[in-house]
């Protein structure tokens, strides 16, 4: 098995520039050498900077909520657990918690930043804190979804019965449900 070298220094950057530009995303072109001398040129999506989080939102010892919304990527309804950007000057709890309001009608009490995930991060320049919340209230925020989202309460007994379903896929809501379980049982 080879090790890790944690002292490999990271490749230089020699420029960066955007090269395309949406409402949405950015694409930037990256030019690189590596402490070998290899020169690349790579391209990724250009995040804000300032992260995401994503709210695994415990109603009670057993069970979760989940919301069902459009994901316009797949043209497709799908389940996930609430999510959204950390505004500017927000902290990853503080973000969690305005986005439990506005997507699920909850505030927490009690909230723990458990991991931070990427997704591809050869071409994301993103990542996402992964949030358990529990003891629970209501509390409504006015959000900026385009319409209301369901709400629905799964068990993480029916852990399996959850991925089975053809609208559960998103890979950082399953990796999310691990992390959490997890979590539960360390605590």
């Amino acid at each position: 098995m080879n090790k890790i070298d944690p002292n490999k220094p990271l490749p230089q950057i020699h420029q960066r520039e955007i090269i395309a530009r949406s409402g949405f995303f950015r694409v930037e072109r990256v030019d690189l050498e590596f402490s070998n001398g290899a020169q690349r040129q790579f391209e990724r999506m250009a995040g804000s900077g300032r992260g995401a989080v994503m709210i695994v939102p415990f109603i009670n010892e057993e069970e979760f909520l989940l919301v069902r919304e459009y994901g316009a990527g797949t043209h497709s309804y799908h389940l996930g657990f609430p999510k959204g950007l950390i505004d500017p000057g927000e902290s990853v709890l503080e973000a969690a918690n305005r986005e439990l309001q506005e997507e699920v009608g909850y505030a927490a009490r009690d909230m723990h930043d458990i991991h931070s995930v990427s997704m591809a991060p050869a071409f994301f320049d993103a990542t996402m804190n992964i949030v358990v919340a529990h003891d629970l209230y209501e509390q409504k925020l006015e959000g900026d979804e385009p319409e209301p989202l369901e709400v629905i309460r799964w068990s993480i007994k029916d852990k399996e019965a959850l991925l089975a379903r053809e609208d559960f896929v998103e890979a950082r809501c399953i990796a999310a449900l691990f992390l959490a379980e997890q979590w539960l049982r360390g605590r």
